[in-house]
């Protein structure tokens, strides 16, 4: 059976009595070193071996042990390696007597490494580097149901006489924990999804296939996150209401015990570390209720803000895959005809030729022509929409104006033109969509309290008058609130808004179609007298 090495703090039985110190590091430890040497990625090799039998608890290796790890032999060039690490002060040589059996066993060097504070600190310190730049983060659904789990335990705590501190420390811990990681994670995949992508190369298909599952996942979290923060948020007020400040004092008396003492009044130091571990709590306690729960001084929570990012991104998503499609199909966009104009001119025989394709493309002949008769602008006028440029009357130009490109016309000037039945057309149409809007708020109106499915076939005027004032009740809801009472931007019309508990789905009728949602009890006012 192959030996693994020792616990931390074993001595091998043969050399106790006799454990020599082990090898001295010359100088400051450089445990960096070795990124930036030759063969650094066999040192990396090298120190993963050690990092990873750190956490199995396996402390010491031996050259063999190693060599097995990485499946190679156990050659003097592994052995020289390990040296040169001990060298820069990664790793630690202490002399290996559990196996000696002779005189010249004993004076063959024989060592057992392990990883130095120094050497470890560097692991760690590379491991969270390749983490952070390397992290494409991701939406935590399953965080935000943890987190609200965990409050309620902790509400329960809350509204003990006496709480078990060793329950509330661990719950505010692992609410900490769960909240840090979703947090940064959200961070790290919004700041990822906002980076530029380049459709130009690379598999159409499966780039769309992507998006698709993309925009399915970001869904999923933005109705997880509706329902789960607005729970979080209510357990985060009843929290408060409970005496929150009560369970974070628990916790900090809890860390403040395991606190060094310092100086000479062991009892004023205790007192320090248990405020300095109340802050803490107190400024976790913060972010965590900034992040969900929104003010009525206009502060919106981070989890709102993070729903309105990831709708923006569904939106810029689907305009991305949307200009694939239209590339797929042949459909031209501005970059493309230019790439195919300028592939045109550089194949033009001569200048002759690049001049004409200049004036078909972009039709910048003399614009003296544009200073037209009051006749040819009646002539116009009178034309139906859509005639072909071909077939309208032509432009008379003065052949004063083609000779000089200056044309002053002498004698009486033009006459203003009477737009007073154009002004009056205006007039009588806004008063027409100023009529038809009144009547949409006086069909709209109710008398009382009505339910959404009580509501009568709604014409499209209507149907768009309602989707407005429903979605401003809805966009002034509070997370958690079920009855909302919003009054319009322009001050005409005043709706309330109640959710009916377990009132199922409604559909609501129009002449574009039928409308689906959850019942409710809505009440619309007309403040206008």
């Amino acid at each position: 059976m192959r030996h693994h090495g020792h616990v931390a703090g074993d001595v091998p039985p043969s050399a106790r009595g006799r454990e020599k110190p082990h090898s001295k590091i010359p100088g400051e430890a450089q445990p960096f070193t070795h990124l930036s040497v030759p063969n650094a990625d066999q040192y990396r090799h090298l120190l993963l071996t050690f990092a990873r039998a750190k956490e199995r608890f396996i402390v010491h290796l031996r050259p063999e042990d190693v060599a097995v790890e990485l499946r190679m032999d156990a050659d003097d060039q592994l052995t020289e390696a390990l040296d040169q690490l001990v060298r820069w002060g990664n790793l630690r040589a202490d002399v290996d007597t559990s196996r000696v059996t002779s005189v010249e066993d004993f004076h063959r060097k024989r060592s057992l490494y392990q990883l130095t504070p120094a050497g470890q600190a560097a692991e760690q310190a590379i491991a969270f580097y390749e983490e952070a730049i390397g992290r494409r983060g991701q939406l935590q659904s399953v965080a935000l149901a943890d987190i609200a789990g965990q409050l309620q335990a902790l509400l329960a705590l809350a509204r003990e006489g006496d709480p078990d501190p060793a329950k509330v420390h661990l719950l505010l811990l692992s609410v900490a924990e769960r909240f840090s990681s979703l947090a940064d994670n959200a961070q790290a995949f919004m700041s990822a999804l906002r980076r530029a992508i380049d459709f130009s190369d690379g598999d159409v298909d499966g780039f769309i296939a992507y998006k698709e599952r993309l925009i399915d996942y970001i869904n999923r979290f933005i109705a997880d996150l509706a329902n789960s923060g607005a729970q979080i948020a209510l357990l985060l007020s009843d929290l408060e209401a409970a005496g929150h400040e009560r369970l974070l004092a628990v916790a900090a008396r809890r860390e403040a015990a395991d606190a060094v003492p310092e100086g000479a009044d062991a009892a004023a130091a205790l007192a320090r570390a248990e405020e300095q571990a109340l802050d803490a709590w107190r400024n976790r306690w913060r972010g965590l209720d900034d992040w969900f729960t929104s003010r009525d001084t206009g502060h919106q929570s981070q989890a709102r803000l993070l729903r309105q990012a990831a709708v923006t991104a569904i939106k810029q998503l689907i305009d991305a895959v949307g200009l694939l499609n239209e590339r797929r199909t042949g459909r031209s966009d501005r970059s493309a005809d230019f790439a195919a104009l300028a592939r045109w001119f550089a194949e033009a025989p001569d200048d002759a030729a690049a001049h004409q394709l200049w004036r078909a493309a972009f039709g910048l002949s003399p614009a003296r022509h544009l200073s037209v008769t009051s006749d040819t602008a009646d002539e116009w006028a009178a034309l139906p929409a859509g005639t072909p440029w071909g077939d309208a009357p032509p432009i008379r130009i003065s052949p004063q104006l083609h000779k000089t490109g200056a044309y002053e016309r002498r004698g009486k000037p033009s006459q203003v033109r009477d737009r007073s039945a154009e002004r009056e057309l205006l007039r009588i149409r806004a008063e027409q969509e100023a009529a038809q809007t009144a009547e949409a708020r006086r069909r709209l109106r109710t008398s009382g309290p009505t339910l959404l499915s009580d509501l009568d076939v709604l014409d499209p005027r209507v149907f768009r008058l309602f989707l407005g004032l429903l979605g401003d009740a809805l966009a002034a809801r509070a997370p958690g609130d079920t009855e909302v009472k919003t009054v319009t931007s322009d001050g005409s019309l005043e709706v309330r808004l109640c959710l009916v508990p377990d009132g199922g789905a409604v559909a609501i009728n129009t002449e574009d179609g039928v409308l689906t949602g959850p019942e409710h009890v809505i009440e619309i006012t007309d403040l206008v007298p």
